[in-house]
């Protein structure tokens, strides 16, 4: 690894996806070398391997990154200030959900929900509300639902929100939280809610799927507990 540049690029970027395997600390001076090599050819994939070791030296190296020229490296910054949770990084991942490619700006809303504190979720919430949000804005919806003991209520007060794309969206998150007391709220909009979003879809569809998806995750959770050892 330290010797990187013997190597062919396609080698070791193979090697860099083996890190959760035998990663550890002695690699971070190599890894942190690679990431801020620009002719190399590897950031992103150092990158990513920054992320899976959580190396906070890297952040400053990771913002820079995400300005790169290639969508790949941009979306892998992303990923990795996500692992790391570097509160620095929640202005830098922001700027990014206006990225052109839809895959980096999901990465960047999966991230700014990781790193989770009241900023980057009051980020989020932003974007959401803004009349400049993407027509597909899931990305948005399914990052807010990841804290969701951070964003329920909220999420529950946003379905009463005048533009009903702002209503659809927060009813898709709801149902991705899995959360039992979303489940009567859901419930109304799908039988009363039939506003039309830009894509021609209704927030009364959002719901019923929100349902679903809520109902999914509750059998699953209790598949789950009934396969656990009892103690």
């Amino acid at each position: 690894m330290t010797g990187y540049r013997n190597f062919d690029p396609e080698i070791y970027s193979r090697a860099l996806n083996l890190l959760v395997l035998f990663g550890d600390e002695s690699l971070a001076d190599a890894l942190l070398a690679a990431l801020a090599d620009e002719e190399y050819g590897c950031q992103a994939w150092a990158a990513t391997g920054c992320g899976i070791l959580r190396l906070q030296a890297a952040a400053p190296v990771l913002i820079d990154l995400l300005r790169h020229p290639d969508a790949f490296a941009r979306e892998s910054a992303c990923e990795a200030l996500g692992e790391i949770r570097d509160p620095t990084a929640v202005t830098p991942l922001a700027q990014v959900l206006d990225d052109p490619a839809e895959h980096v700006r999901a990465a960047a809303a999966y991230a700014l929900a990781d790193i989770g504190d009241d900023e980057a979720i009051e980020q989020l919430w932003t974007a959401l509300e803004s009349p400049r949000r993407p027509v597909r804005a899931g990305y948005l919806s399914a990052a807010l639902a990841r804290p969701a003991t951070k964003t329920l209520n909220r999420l529950i007060q946003a379905t009463s929100h005048d533009d009903p794309e702002v209503r659809f969206w927060a009813a898709r998150a709801l149902g991705a939280t899995g959360d039992d007391r979303a489940e009567e709220l859901l419930t109304h909009l799908a039988a009363e809610d039939h506003a039309r979003v830009r894509t021609g879809a209704h927030v009364s569809t959002a719901a019923k799927k929100a349902l679903k998806t809520l109902r999914n995750i509750r059998e699953h959770r209790r598949k789950a507990r009934a396969r656990a050892p009892r103690g």
